[in-house]
């Protein structure tokens, strides 16, 4: 994995101080290979119960700007599901397949 321990801590703290107990944070995609190099961090975020778009968005928000905060400007995806929900998407099924989780809130 290619992310400090200061970024994970920063990632951690992060979400502590916005999502709602009982959410999973992890990282995924290349930063998850040590053999690659560059790339964004992608992150996972798994909360308890599903949300209206709305409140998704909100809580989106507040994470990532808790992460500029704490890591400073940098490329940062954040993908947002249910923990345990069925959830098509591609991206969630890969980005699930990859996890390594990072924090538990």
């Amino acid at each position: 994995m290619r992310l400090s321990d200061d970024e994970k801590r920063d990632i951690a703290r992060a979400a502590a101080a916005v999502l709602p107990p009982g959410s999973r944070v992890c990282l995924f995609g290349s930063r998850v290979d040590d053999a690659r190099r560059g790339g964004d961090v992608d992150l996972l975020v798994e909360m308890p119960a599903l949300m209206s778009t709305d409140d998704i968005v909100s809580l989106r928000s507040l994470f990532t700007a808790q992460l500029y905060r704490r890591m400073g400007e940098r490329r940062i995806d954040v993908l947002m599901t249910a923990l345990g929900a069925d959830d098509d998407r591609l991206i969630v099924t890969e980005a699930r397949r990859q996890a390594v989780e990072l924090a538990r809130t």
